[in-house]
């Protein structure tokens, strides 16, 4: 009985680390904050350990610089980039808690392990033409006649 107490005890202690591990980790994760700038250092974005904007930073040469579109796409450009870079640390941070031969990157951006045709959404399903020798009234506009 006392080989069987320790076994479990065992157990619990192995449990233990790994949970408090696991904590760490999370710790970690929630505390990655990434940011990137345009070229000109007039837009900044920062985004969150899971990519979401957290700060934004326009200058004020920022609004006479770009035309409103430009400057939509400048902030898109840069809080992409800024995603990366939070994904990237997350991945450096929860590397050493995933099972060897696990890619961080693909688990974080639910990847796993798919490949890119399986990710790809299906292809919309074309109508089915009717026979030549079938007359199709489905484009016709009776409301004018």
């Amino acid at each position: 009985m006392t080989e069987h107490r320790t076994q479990v005890e065992e157990l619990l202690a192995d449990y233990r680390r790994s949970r408090d591990h696991l904590a760490s980790v999370q710790r970690e994760l929630a505390s990655i904050t990434a940011s990137a700038s345009d070229q000109d250092g007039l837009i900044t974005a920062t985004v969150g350990p899971r990519g979401t904007l957290t700060g934004l930073v326009i200058d004020d040469a920022a609004y006479r610089r770009y035309r409103p579109k430009e400057l939509a796409e400048q902030i898109v450009r840069v809080t992409g980039t800024a995603t990366m870079r939070a994904l990237s640390a997350a991945g450096e941070k929860l590397a050493p808690a995933l099972p060897g031969g696990t890619d961080p990157q693909a688990l974080l951006l639910g990847t796993g392990d798919l490949d890119a045709t399986e990710i790809a959404p299906p292809k919309p399903k074309s109508r089915p033409r009717p026979p030549a020798d079938e007359e199709s009234f489905e484009d016709q506009n009776w409301v004018n006649r």
